[in-house]
């Protein structure tokens, strides 16, 4: 028997403990697939209409958002399920399939509004139909899903994590006034204005989703059953303080990761487009094409190149945490491991959503307004799902003797006040 999170090894002389590079997984995956093409949109139109005035909320969420993710491993990683499975096993049907259905219709909204941002941004780069990239995009993306082993797949999803460092680097070939960013970014801008609010809560969907949640749990089971003798941390918990170390790890080191890309992303949306009169963005492909006259031709291909690498990130975290939900909402056999005719609904939601995706494309639905409004939407249904979550996480019915200590409880709680607060001040706050 040996820890789910690291190799068995029978040698003494080496250490039971991952290195913090080996550790990278689910966290890492988790928080870069955060900055999908819809989320650039919503951080370049942060930056773009406010200027450096939203940038403290990326410090800001980055704890919360890392606290909520390591809760949602550590459910998956103990029970050795899902949390679709876990509300169904615990909690009224209603409310799961209440959750399932409004995190099926906003992750099938995002999937649409990503591949038409990335077939866009290849159109704008290379000419041609951008519905023709857009259709090539989510096929592939389903072939890599459906025909590739989860053992394999996972490491094409951390190389693609890479790509994210398009937009560090193209902070660096604008011009950004460093001096003064510190006293810019401070929180001293704060504004009761509708708009402000409402972008301030699209923000906070768009770093703390709901399809995350499912994924990072997910992905903790996918790893358990990639190790021959794992267990769930529930009946093995000797290991339960080194695959918490490793959860801790991971998933601080690659919500950091997709803080900081988002922090730049609005960070050279306000050294430009906003210090150019540039306020209305609304999509990340129009936020490269209006940075092009502006920070020069290398600027708008590092973010346009950007748009594409998220893209193929993303979509499979999207339609992944979508058929886990539903798997375990309807008792489906749902692995990433499996082969297709073993999984055949947990793979059809994945197809299912993805092509959805691509029809939306062909609507007469606005997906830049569909897109923004499911931002709000994933930080409204954040809610109760964070709520849930806390409430599984301290049961010691459900997670054993390894219930979250105090300090962890503390942050998964004031990151789920924090959200409703947000959207109770979207709601309360006039409309424009």
């Amino acid at each position: 028997m040996h820890d789910a999170g690291v190799t068995p090894d029978t040698s003494a002389s080496r250490t039971v403990a991952p290195s913090w590079l080996k550790a990278l997984g689910p966290g890492l995956i988790t928080g870069a697939a955060d900055d999908d093409p819809s989320g650039i949109a919503t951080y370049s139109q942060a930056g773009a209409q406010f200027g450096y005035g939203m940038l403290w909320t990326l410090f800001f969420t980055y704890p919360l958002m890392a606290g909520v993710q390591i809760v949602s491993a550590h459910i998956g990683r103990v029970t050795g399920h899902g949390l679709a499975t876990n509300i169904r096993r615990f909690y009224p049907s209603w409310l799961l399939h209440g959750i399932v259905l409004l995190l099926l219709i906003a992750n099938t909204v995002n999937i649409g509004a990503d591949l038409a941002a990335m077939g866009e941004a290849v159109q704008l780069v290379a000419g041609g139909p951008a519905h023709v990239y857009a259709i090539g995009f989510g096929l592939l993306s389903i072939v890599l899903q459906v025909f590739i082993p989860y053992r394999r797949y996972v490491r094409v999803l951390k190389w693609l994590t890479l790509a994210l460092l398009a937009y560090v680097a193209t902070a660096f070939v604008v011009h950004v006034p460093w001096s003064r960013l510190v006293t810019a970014a401070l929180p001293s801008s704060l504004s009761w204005q509708p708009a402000y609010i409402t972008t301030m809560v699209a923000v906070f969907g768009t770093t703390i989703s709901p399809y995350l949640f499912f994924w990072q749990a997910s992905q903790e089971v996918e790893e358990l059953r990639a190790k021959p003798h794992a267990q769930p941390l529930k009946d093995d918990p000797a290991h339960a303080a080194v695959s918490f170390r490793r959860i801790r790890t991971d998933t601080y080191i690659g919500m950091g990761f997709s803080n900081l890309v988002a922090f730049f992303i609005m960070l050279t949306s306000a050294a430009t487009l906003n210090a150019h009169g540039v306020t209305g963005i609304a999509t990340s492909s129009q936020a490269a094409e209006a940075l092009r006259p502006i920070a020069g031709d290398f600027a708008f291909l590092l973010f346009s190149m950007g748009i594409i690498g998220t893209g193929l990130l993303s979509i499979p975290v999207l339609a992944g945490s979508a058929a886990y939900a539903m798997a375990g909402a309807f008792k489906w056999e749902s692995s990433l491991e499996d082969k297709p005719a073993m999984a055949p609904r947990f793979y059809g939601i994945i197809v299912l959503s993805t092509l959805i995706g691509v029809a939306l494309g062909f609507t007469a639905l606005d997906p830049i307004k569909a897109l923004y409004w499911s931002a709000v939407l994933n930080g409204v249904i954040s809610v109760p799902i964070m709520a849930v979550m806390m409430l599984m996480v301290s049961r010691p019915d459900i997670m054993g003797q390894l219930v979250a200590r105090r300090r962890l409880k503390a942050l998964g709680w004031l990151a789920t006040a924090v959200m409703a607060a947000a959207v109770l001040a979207m709601l309360v706050t006039p409309a424009a």
